[in-house]
């Protein structure tokens, strides 16, 4: 117990005669000292005593597809810390294959009495999908931010990264390198961020290589965003004599990966590829991977502010807030192939 109020003193600045009146809610404590002990509490991982937690300032739910893909609990824990931190409770839902869908977990959510929801990559993004349930959920009161898709049908904060921008930088890079056979590797037609992806990817090889949209677009493959589908689609694509595949996020790019090694190409020697999202860990693959880094930090702050905002009655204006996305380097691309 020493050892923990020297720490905390270390941490706050104080003596640890001041950390005890605290822990032990004696007087005599300014407000400003008393916040900074806590404050250091907090940083340093130990539990507040319970007369001293923050109250909840109320329930948040965050609803997420699947977790296996790496990004979205990277996603979840960034927008979980913020709002933690402005004193909420996070409440995350998860979609899962045969499981409870979008509009139940919803309902379960608004029975519950949440302040806010917080969506990511929902039915927002899906071009097919019925807009209106959003419309319902926010006569029925609740304050609601959406991530990754984009519908001019619904009157809400839209956080995304750019997904046109992201292709470019993947493209330009590529083509660099002497690449001129690309590939797109992207997930189902009707989502929003593939669409855009399509059309930063057309017009980058366009401006790079001289393609145009037709011929482009003869060299994306949809499948599923899993390891499975970035494999089956760049199967097509090296069968189409592609040097390079863009992935629409790292779980395809692995699996990118997997379908040269198995076509006996050495990756990035005989091909290269870029995954999108820096997912967690990443880094450490075989080869490390090049990729398109989604700003998930700032994107996970900005979709918490903004909810707050319209659970505090002063919304941000309805439209989308965009994100430029980064290249990270690594060592799943180099040059082209020789000409034959």
């Amino acid at each position: 117990m020493t050892a923990r109020l020297a720490d905390i003193a270390a941490q706050a600045g104080v003596s640890e005669a001041t950390v005890s009146r605290v822990l032990n809610g004696k007087p005599g404590v300014a407000a400003g000292t008393r916040e900074s002990v806590l404050a250091a509490l907090d940083v340093l991982g130990y539990e507040r005593p319970v007369r001293l937690r923050r109250r909840s300032a109320g329930l948040v739910g965050l609803i997420t597809p699947e977790l296996e893909n790496p990004i979205f609990p990277a996603l979840a824990q960034v927008i979980g810390q913020s709002l933690t931190r402005q004193g909420y409770t996070p409440v995350l839902a998860t979609q899962t294959p045969g499981g409870s869908t979008e509009d139940e977990l919803t309902e379960m959510l608004v029975d519950r009495g949440v302040s806010g929801i917080i969506f990511v990559s929902g039915l927002h993004a899906d071009t097919t999908a019925d807009m209106d349930r959003y419309e319902q959920l926010r006569a029925q009161g609740v304050p609601y931010v959406l991530v990754d898709g984009f519908s001019p049908k619904v009157q809400a904060p839209f956080i995304s990264p750019d997904d046109r921008a992201a292709m470019r930088l993947a493209v330009t890079h590529l083509a660099a390198l002497g690449h001129t056979r690309i590939g797109l590797a992207v997930g189902p037609k009707r989502f929003v961020p593939v669409l855009r992806k399509i059309e930063g990817f057309t017009a980058a090889m366009e401006d790079s290589l001289g393609l145009t949209p037709v011929e482009a677009e003869a060299l994306v493959q949809h499948s599923l965003y899993t390891l499975e589908g970035g494999q089956a689609a760049t199967t097509a694509l090296i069968a189409a004599g592609c040097t390079a595949v863009v992935c629409a996020s790292d779980m395809m790019a692995l699996g990118a990966i997997r379908a040269a090694r198995q076509a006996g190409l050495d990756v990035p020697k005989d091909i290269s590829v870029v995954g999108f999202d820096d997912s967690p860990l990443i880094a450490f693959t075989d080869p490390p991977l090049t990729t398109i880094r989604k700003p998930v930090t700032a994107m996970g702050q900005a979709a918490v502010r903004a909810l707050l905002e319209e659970i505090g009655g002063t919304p941000a204006p309805h439209s989308e807030f965009v994100f430029m996305p980064e290249l990270v380097v690594r060592g799943s691309t180099a040059s082209g192939p020789a000409p034959k």
